[in-house]
């Protein structure tokens, strides 16, 4: 019986170097003592990864990496510069073949494109033409809690013209992107990067209106160690070109950070972003105010159907559309409907929530967002995104196009809103924020102080209910109204790390 014993003195041990709070305790049979709560730390390394811009030879490529200041409060350091130990840098990831064979085109040299060497100071970089490689970054120490990094890259011609936005993304290993397509005019290349030192193994899976389709090529998608690969989802399946089309992403082995670039014949192109996770209701938020078309795509991955409510939640409240009041979504399919004159002038977020509150089923959901007319369109794409957890950043605003929405869907709440110094120089200013119940709020006149270059937008709840918040950044180009929106989601800047101490009374037979 020597071998429990000395197993479970290894995980006593080990719970004690993880923490580093344990308190050795002989077992003498006396109470134990209650059980601390956990301490709220700030992480103490984050990771993201950027895919590959464009392989536009007139692309144009901005790159603003931030990690923002700290008020001194429990468990988080106090506002200053970082530790000498503390890095925040990307690294170009290798270009790696994709599952048809072919090998990307060569990415030249990259230099670092955003190296954040102090908190609240955002840095910027430009990159240009169709070498731009995806890239691999990591942040340590006082630069780990909230790093951000923005890149937005204008396409003023050819079959991906448009304005294509990204917040880089943290690897994971399952990922839902409705509002993915295989049709003809549209191409959209999932991009899977790698940041590890080890190869990853991805399966994707494509589901339609009428359930999976069938696939080839979509199992066991090797991505190298720090590479990236680009997939064409049209050449994934033999079905018939698609229109609305839900694409499900995991690891058999790995993390892998995935994201779709979605370029439209007519429409432009931008990144799609991937679904918060599957939850019975949803919050679309940041719709602009000036959509001249909104196209609804949700998927039911469980085994029953989804019944979902739609409402807008406007600036002045919420109310259900009268061009669509409710959608079906059946388990296993992808669903969609058109919600024309959706916003009316109002920026607002799409509210989903089951038609019988009694019965509620899991789902993802994503708009494809159409601004213009004409041949003077341009299209982006709104995922779900959970709330706000303690702070959420978005970097890459500018003096003038920049719109920030704040969503309270159930009971009205206040944010601490801050802008921070620009890429050139500039003060950080601050304001608290009240959003109604039921409403969206936005926010256009907050710039820093002296503002030269860009500058980011951190959010902090400080009172009420949830709040879901995203940026729109619209920078028009040759009467073209080009445009993207990034959701905000928590930056996962603290842990709790759980109190744990040694009882060796556990061994007693």
């Amino acid at each position: 019986m020597k071998r429990p014993t000395l197993s479970l003195i290894a995980v006593a041990t080990a719970l004690a170097a993880v923490t580093g709070f344990a308190a050795l305790t002989a077992p003498d049979g006396s109470a134990a003592p209650e059980a601390k709560a956990p301490t709220t730390l700030p992480v103490e390394r984050s990771s993201l990864l950027c895919p590959a811009p464009s392989n536009s030879e007139v692309a144009e490529t901005d790159y603003v990496s931030y990690t923002p200041a700290t008020t001194k409060a429990a468990g988080t350091p106090a506002t200053g510069s970082a530790a000498p130990t503390a890095k925040a840098e990307l690294k170009a990831a290798a270009s790696a073949a994709t599952p048809g064979g072919t090998t990307a085109k060569k990415p030249g040299a990259a230099k670092a494109p955003a190296t954040v060497t102090e908190p609240g100071k955002p840095v910027a970089a430009e990159a240009n033409g169709p070498t731009a490689p995806a890239l691999t970054g990591s942040a340590t120490g006082g630069l780990a809690p909230g790093w951000t990094v923005q890149q937005t890259t204008v396409v003023t011609a050819g079959g991906a013209r448009g304005m294509l936005g990204v917040a880089c993304t943290a690897p994971d290993t399952d990922f839902w992107f409705p509002a993915a397509s295989t049709a003809k005019e549209r191409q959209d290349y999932v991009h899977l990067t790698n940041p590890d030192d080890t190869a990853a193994v991805a399966d994707i899976e494509l589901y339609g209106p009428e359930g999976p389709l069938k696939s080839q090529l979509s199992e066991g998608i090797p991505v190298p160690a720090h590479s990236s690969v680009p997939v064409l989802l049209s050449t994934l399946t033999g079905e018939a070109p698609t229109a609305d089309v839900t694409v499900h992403v995991t690891t058999r082995s790995g993390r892998v950070g995935a994201v779709i670039g979605a370029a439209d014949d007519k429409l432009g192109s931008d990144w799609l972003p991937a679904s918060a996770d599957p939850a019975g209701t949803a919050v679309l938020p940041g719709i602009p105010a000036d959509a001249t078309s909104v196209r609804l795509v949700a998927y039911a991955p469980g085994e029953d159907d989804a019944e979902l409510k739609i409402q807008l939640v406007g600036e002045t409240g919420t109310i259900v559309p009268a061009s669509a009041q409710a959608l079906h979504v059946k388990s296993g399919m992808t669903a969609s409907v058109d919600l024309p004159d959706l916003t009316r002038g109002e920026t607002g977020s799409l509210l989903l929530t089951p038609s019988d509150p009694k019965k509620s089923s899991p789902f993802v959901a994503a708009l494809r967002v159409t601004r213009g007319k004409g041949d003077k369109q341009e299209v982006a794409f709104i995922p779900a995104t959970a709330a706000i957890g303690a702070r959420a950043t978005v970097a890459d605003n500018r003096a003038a196009g920049s719109t920030l929405s704040l969503t309270a869907p159930g009971e009205a709440a206040q944010v601490k809103v801050t802008a921070s110094a620009g890429t050139g120089g500039g003060s950080p200013v601050s304001k608290t924020v009240t959003v109604k119940a039921g409403t969206t709020t936005k926010v256009t006149e907050l710039v820093p102080a002296g503002l030269k270059g860009s500058y980011a937008l951190t959010v902090e709840p400080v009172s009420g209910g949830p709040v879901h918040a995203s940026r729109l950044l619209t920078v028009p180009t040759d009467g073209i109204p080009m445009f993207t929106v990034q959701s905000l989601v928590d930056d996962r800047g603290t842990v709790r790390v759980p109190t744990a101490r040694q009882d060796l009374s556990v061994l007693d037979d």
